[in-house]
């Protein structure tokens, strides 16, 4: 939405014109509706807003709210009020409030739900958080596989208008085992009297997860196969319920930036940076820069063990920063591109020898490259008045060399390692390599001034 949109529709409201205001809601995408209304700083006028939208769009709206929006709305509407939205709501959308909201509002949401909807939100709110039974959806189109096409589209029209979507219709048998899955446009295109069997995708064509799979495992199924829609069913094979595209984009969203914020050694949150209280952010950098810390004291005392040799040599104590800071560089450049190949599915396990063989290479000719280049960069520094020797370059260049190599092998390395041990890879990035390359580039510099000066 745009500027100008919303200054109409502030304008309206300013001027308490709520008839037009309505009018032109109904209008606008529910994402923007819900944009609107979250714009809106004072709670009361946020509740009044979502009050005069029309019936068959507010739940679509409540559902594209922030927690923080719905919280509000849920505990200034009636009991009435709230059971008409439930009933409006589908199960997933519903789900995903009531796991975010204090208990006392989940109390009071189920209490004003019917039955039926109750016992199967209570069956949501079992299953473990990121698993796909967490993440489904009961409003799915069922075909049982004794109808024909025109039976199936009939079945379709009298129950679609309830469905989360259509565009994939789910066949299953008496037991309500999962057969077979039938795309809409296939079922438009054939004959009226084909039965679904002989239709639909079955056996090795059948896609499905199960009710404990990992969420993250559901994006990567509907990633590697292009599905609108994933099937979940439970340990027998019966069909449980789906995940939409929409919900597997939002996994998508949250499993990266659960990465990024591992990468950064931060403990992952799920609350957005601007809500999250000043206690709770130092809560989740603390533990890592502690860890980091007390990891650095290894590098400060193999510098103090050089000490008296680095203050009788020129040049050497100068390029440490220059010589860990490259080393870091790259140690991320290649955990970076593992990590992220391990994320996509790219790379697995197996392929580490191929990998190790290629950052060998790799390094190998960035590091002959950067040799090349401090080594030049030292000898203009020795023509502009520096006392750096002949040996000195040569073990600052070996060293950048040496340093490059064994920082690319680690960053590729560490991340498969820890997939190998089922640790999230994310966690081999960064501050942790680079606080880990530092020991040793000090280690392997050291080593080579002892041999080639002192």
């Amino acid at each position: 939405m745009n500027e100008n949109e919303f200054g109409r529709l502030y304008k309206l409201l300013a001027k308490n014109l709520l008839k037009e205001l309505k009018d032109e809601l109904s209008d606008m995408a529910y994402p923007d509706i819900a944009e609107f209304i979250m714009d809106l700083d004072d709670d009361k006028i946020s509740v009044k807003i979502f009050r005069i939208l029309p019936k068959d769009i507010s739940a679509d709206v409540f559902s594209y709210l922030d927690t923080e929006k719905q919280s509000v709305i849920v505990q200034s509407i009636t009991d009435s009020e709230i059971g008409r939205l439930m009933d409006d709501l589908y199960v997933d959308d519903a789900v995903d409030f009531l796991e975010e909201v204090p208990a006392n509002i989940v109390r009071r949401v189920l209490a004003n739900t019917d039955r039926e909807t109750r016992e199967i939100i209570n069956r949501f709110l079992t299953y473990p958080d990121n698993c796909a039974g967490s993440v489904m959806t009961i409003e799915m189109v069922e075909l049982h596989d004794r109808l024909t096409v025109a039976e199936a589209i009939k079945s379709i029209r009298r129950t679609g208008v309830d469905k989360e979507t259509i565009y994939t219709c789910y066949v299953i048998d008496d037991k309500r085992h999962l057969v077979g899955t039938i795309p809409l446009r296939r079922l438009l295109l054939n004959d009226e009297d084909t039965p679904l069997t002989e239709i639909m995708s079955d056996d090795e064509q059948l896609i499905y997860v199960t009710t404990m799979d990992d969420q993250e495992y559901v994006a990567a199924i509907a990633k590697k196969y292009d599905l609108l829609s994933v099937p979940v069913v439970d340990k027998e094979n019966r069909l449980v319920g789906i995940i939409t595209i929409d919900d597997i984009i939002d996994i998508i969203d949250e499993e990266a930036t659960e990465d990024f914020e591992k990468m950064a050694l931060l403990t992952p949150s799920e609350d957005e940076y601007i809500k999250t209280g000043v206690i709770s952010l130092a809560k989740n950098r603390i533990p890592w820069l502690i860890v980091l810390m007390l990891a650095s004291t290894l590098t400060g005392q193999i510098i103090e063990g050089f000490e008296s040799k680095l203050s009788v040599v020129a040049g050497l104590t100068a390029c440490i920063p220059m010589l860990m800071g490259t080393g870091g560089n790259s140690g991320n450049q290649a955990s970076t591109l593992v990590i992220r190949g391990l994320a996509l599915g790219e790379i697995k396990i197996k392929d580490y020898f191929t990998i190790l063989w290629k950052e060998i290479r790799v390094s190998l000719m960035v590091g002959l490259v950067l040799a090349l280049a401090n080594y030049g960069r030292m000898l203009l520094l020795r023509l502009t008045g520096s006392d750096v020797t002949d040996s000195v370059i040569l073990v600052v260049s070996a060293a950048v060399m040496a340093v490059v190599v064994v920082s690319k092998t680690i960053g590729c390395s560490l991340p498969i390692v820890a997939k190998l041990l089922k640790l999230d890879p994310a966690l081999m990035a960064g501050p942790l390599i680079t606080t880990l390359v530092d020991t040793i580039s000090l280690v392997i510099y050291f080593a080579l001034a002892n041999a080639i000066i002192f």
